[in-house]
């Protein structure tokens, strides 16, 4: 299971993107709310939604997730 973070700080389209731990292009810790451990990267999208409703994957640690 991996370790998942979302960012706090919105992309130009509002979109939230969710992390993981390892992530080359991970947010300041700062920024981050931690998600916790889950299996994949859309059980951390659903509990990114708690947070913010407009949520996404990171193109290139969550790329299952992520949309355009």
């Amino acid at each position: 299971m991996k370790n998942y973070f979302v960012n706090q700080n919105a992309q130009e389209n509002g979109d939230h993107e969710v992390h993981t731990s390892s992530c080359s292009y991970l947010p300041k810790s700062e920024n981050l709310i931690p998600l916790g451990k889950h299996s994949n990267c859309f059980d951390a999208i659903k509990k990114s939604r708690q947070y913010f409703s407009q949520t996404n994957g990171c193109y290139f640690c969550c790329n299952a997730c992520h949309t355009s």
